[in-house]
C-alpha cells in the first residue's frame, strides 16, 4: 500500500510536531508523508522545508492545490485563517485535518463542514487532547465498566505557563482561555461523559497584560446523568508546575479512576485499588513536558490516515467539533449572563 501525500499550510508554532508525526507517519506500511509546503512567511517557508526536506514549498496556497496532486492537506495556520483554506481545500475536493480552535465563529465552522460534505471530502479538527494516551487510559477504564456507572468527573488543566510568550497573538484576543485552552478541557469532557444538556460558567482576568480571560470554571450537566466540572487556568501560581497535564477524577457506582500529577492513574473498583503509569510515550522527536502532548499528535494524525483508508468519518470530524464549538459559546454566553444555558440554544 503506497503512502498517501500530503501538503501542509502554515509553518508556525506548532507545525515541527505536525511535520515530525508525519515524518514519523512515512516511515510506516500504508502511512503518509508531507511533499509540500505553504507559507506566506518565505524566509520561515525555507528554513522548515530546509529543516524536514521538503522541497516543493508555497507561499500562496490556491497555487499550491492546483500545482500538486494532494491526498490530504494538513492546515496548522491560526482560527482566522482556516474557513477560506478549507473552503479552498473543498473545491480542489482534498480531504483536510484542521487545527483547532476550528474557527473564529461558530457560523464559520458551520460552513466549512457544509463546504466538505458538499464536495463529499472528509474534514478532521485536530482536537488532539482525547488522543493523549493518559486521557484514553481513563476512557477505556470507564468503559471496562470497571467503575460501573459514573455520575461525577472533573477534567482539570491549571498551570502558570506563559503560553504568551510562544504564541504572543493570544494576548490581543477579546476572548482567551475557554477558545484556546478550554475547547480541549470541554472536548475531553465530551468524550469521557459524553453530551452536554445544561452548562453554567465562571470566568476570571488575573493577568493584566492580555485582553480576555484566563481562568474559566465551567459546572456540565451531561444528557446521561452525569454532572462534571471542566476547569483551566494559565494564571495558577503552585507548588509544583504541572504544564501541560490534564488532571482527571471520575466517580461511579462501583468505584473511581483518578488521572493525577507525574501520570499516575488510580484505579478504585469494588473495593480493590490499583495504580497504573500511563505516562506518555517519549518519542524521538519530542522533548518534556510537551512529550504527551506530541504523542498526541501523531495518533491523531495516524487515527485521520486510517479513516482516510476505510473510508470512515474521524473520530473528531467536522461535524463532531461544531459540538464542542457550541460548549465553548456556551461557556462564554452563561458567563456574560450569570445564567445556565443549554448549549444547543446558544448557538
Amino acid at each position: 500500500m503506497s503512502s498517501l501525500n500530503g501538503g501542509l499550510i502554515g509553518c508556525g508554532f506548532f507545525a515541527d510536531n505536525h511535520l515530525n508525526a508525519w515524518r514519523d507517519l512515512a516511515q510506516e506500511p500504508g502511512g503518509a508523508g508531507i511533499v509540500a509546503l505553504c507559507d506566506r512567511d518565505e524566509e520561515r517557508l525555507a528554513k522548515v522545508a530546509a529543516r524536514f526536506g521538503i522541497e516543493r514549498t508555497y507561499t500562496d496556497a490556491k497555487a499550491m492545490f492546483e500545482a500538486e496532486s494532494l491526498d490530504f492537506v494538513d492546515i496548522a495556520t491560526t482560527a482566522p485563517t482556516h474557513r477560506a483554506l478549507v473552503e479552498l481545500a473543498a473545491a480542489h475536493k482534498v480531504p483536510v485535518i484542521c487545527q483547532k480552535p476550528m474557527a473564529p465563529t461558530i457560523a464559520d465552522g458551520r460552513a466549512m463542514v457544509a463546504a466538505c460534505e458538499a464536495a463529499g471530502v472528509p474534514m478532521m479538527v485536530h482536537e488532539n487532547f482525547r488522543w493523549q494516551k493518559p486521557i484514553m487510559a481513563v476512557k477505556d477504564v470507564i468503559a471496562s465498566g470497571a467503575i460501573g456507572k459514573p455520575f461525577w468527573g472533573r477534567v482539570s488543566f491549571r498551570s502558570g505557563y506563559d503560553v504568551i510568550s510562544g504564541q504572543p497573538y493570544l494576548a490581543e484576543g477579546e476572548r482567551f482561555i475557554i477558545e484556546d485552552l478550554g475547547v480541549h478541557v470541554l472536548d475531553t469532557a465530551r468524550y469521557l461523559f459524553g453530551e452536554v444538556s445544561r452548562l453554567t460558567a465562571s470566568t476570571a482576568q488575573v493577568n493584566p497584560a492580555i485582553k480576555g480571560e484566563d481562568v474559566a470554571t465551567m459546572l456540565l450537566v451531561h444528557a446521561n446523568g452525569v454532572t462534571s466540572v471542566a476547569d483551566c487556568s494559565y494564571s495558577s501560581r503552585r507548588a509544583r508546575e504541572l504544564f501541560p497535564e490534564v488532571l482527571i477524577d471520575v466517580e461511579g457506582s462501583e468505584g473511581s479512576v483518578q488521572l493525577e500529577a507525574g501520570y499516575a492513574m488510580t484505579i478504585q473498583s469494588r473495593g480493590r485499588v490499583e495504580t497504573r503509569d500511563v505516562s506518555p510515550t517519549l518519542l524521538a522527536w519530542a522533548s518534556r513536558p510537551w512529550h504527551g502532548v506530541q504523542e498526541s499528535v501523531l495518533n491523531i494524525e495516524r487515527h485521520f490516515v486510517e479513516t482516510l483508508r476505510a473510508g470512515t468519518p474521524p473520530a473528531t470530524s467536522g461535524a463532531d467539533n461544531l459540538k464542542t464549538f457550541a460548549l465553548v459559546e456556551a461557556a462564554y454566553l452563561s458567563a456574560a449572563k450569570g445564567e445556565t444555558v443549554d448549549p444547543a440554544a446558544s448557538v
